[in-house]
């Protein structure tokens, strides 16, 4: 009988990004995902609702989900209207 191997997010991702193509597409998203990951870690420490949140950014509740799901390409405005929301201040880097 085969058994399935077990493996976790990390090392599935560290075979992926060898891959040409992943990488590039990886590169491509990974400001999104770091942006929805920010803001997701921030709603939750602060036990906020997508919908409290939205309220509170003056914007709707789908937004929110759209950016936290990396559907969306939303404005600096917004980005800082959610920040400010969240009690926090955006920050913008180069590296």
């Amino acid at each position: 009988m085969a058994r399935n191997k077990i493996y976790t997010f990390d090392q599935y991702f560290n075979e992926a990004i060898k891959d040409e193509g992943f990488r590039k597409a990886w590169e491509k998203e990974e400001p999104k995902y770091l942006l929805a990951k920010a803001i997701i870690q921030k709603r939750l420490a602060k036990k906020m609702s997508q919908r409290e949140l939205a309220k509170k950014a003056k914007t709707s509740q789908a937004i929110i989900s759209n950016i936290e799901t990396m559907n969306a390409n939303p404005s600096i405005n917004q980005i800082n209207k959610i920040a400010k929301a969240l009690g926090s201040k955006l920050v913008v880097s180069f590296k």
